[in-house]
């Protein structure tokens, strides 16, 4: 794939991102890669005139290509406008954060990982995501994407909630716990990891269903196919307060009658990669696996 435009992208505009997005813009302008920014952050941090720029939701379409700057939560933040504006441009990203599972290239090795994405020396790896949305009294109430994980869960001043779970119609469980995460292979390292639930690997076709603090320990995660179509409902009063969030980045509160119903999303995220390492280096890596 021929890269004549990159988007560049940040979720903050601390000095350290801003300098690592200038530079980032600075060296593909002089390596035959035109930069365009994302128009918000480039009005925030002053640098709106040195290149062109775009509204967030217009990068994916206009590029053949985004960099992303930040952590793992800046990705999932970009991997969302990408999703919704319907496009399959692949997502690079710079580490700037602390843990970065998803940010592959570090920060001292950005150019070298922008000299590969320019020469076309990267390979992609496709990402299922996931489509959620809430039906309320028969109609879709709002609906949303996500890489890593749907989460139901109770809200600041909530009790522990019960949930009724159905897969494919057939009814599973009952479930009293602080909340439920439904995540793919990807998000398996992620909020669903802290819950005690197992890790997939990326290549692996499934869901994982996996309670938070559940009252029964006899409740324990399940991996389902991906192909699942799984139904939450919670059991709502006056006085819950539970809310339905999509990887963290976005939440939706939930009333009584509401029903979150998942599925796979009938597209992919690509993800560029730029060296050879394995899922299991960065297992080791990064959450210091098997040390």
């Amino acid at each position: 794939m021929t890269i004549r435009r990159v988007g560049l992208i940040a979720r903050q505009t601390q000095p350290a991102t801003i300098a690592a997005l200038l530079e980032a813009a600075a060296w593909l302008e002089t390596h035959g890669a035109a930069p365009v920014l994302d128009a918000e952050v480039a009005a925030e941090a002053g640098i709106a005139d040195r290149w062109p720029t775009l509204e967030t939701n217009d990068l994916p379409a206009a590029v053949d290509a985004l960099v992303v700057f930040g952590g793992d939560g800046s990705l999932l933040s970009a991997a969302s406008v990408v999703a919704h504006a319907g496009c399959d441009t692949p997502l690079m990203g710079v580490n700037l954060g602390r843990l970065g599972f998803l940010t592959e290239v570090n920060r001292s090795d950005m150019l070298v990982g922008l000299a590969a994405l320019v020469e076309g020396r990267t390979r992609t790896e496709t990402r299922m995501l996931l489509h959620g949305r809430v039906v309320r009294d028969g109609r879709d109430e709002t609906a949303h994407l996500a890489l890593n994980d749907i989460v139901v869960t109770r809200g600041a001043l909530s009790r522990m909630i019960e949930i009724d779970v159905t897969v494919d119609g057939q009814p599973v469980f009952h479930v009293k716990a602080d909340g439920l995460i439904v995540a793919t292979a990807t998000g398996s390292t992620a909020y669903n990891l802290s819950a005690g639930g197992p890790i997939l690997h990326p290549a692996v076709d499934a869901i994982v269903l996996t309670p938070i603090a559940p009252h029964a320990l006899t409740n324990r995660p399940l991996v389902l196919p991906a192909t699942a179509e799984l139904t939450l409902r919670p059991e709502i009063d006056p006085r819950s307060d539970i809310v339905v969030t999509f990887d963290g980045q976005y939440g939706a509160p939930l009333a009584a009658g509401d029903v979150v119903v998942v599925t796979r999303a009938s597209r992919l995220l690509r993800l560029v990669r730029t060296s050879d390492r394995t899922h299991f280096d960065m297992l080791r890596e990064k959450l210091q696996w098997g040390r």
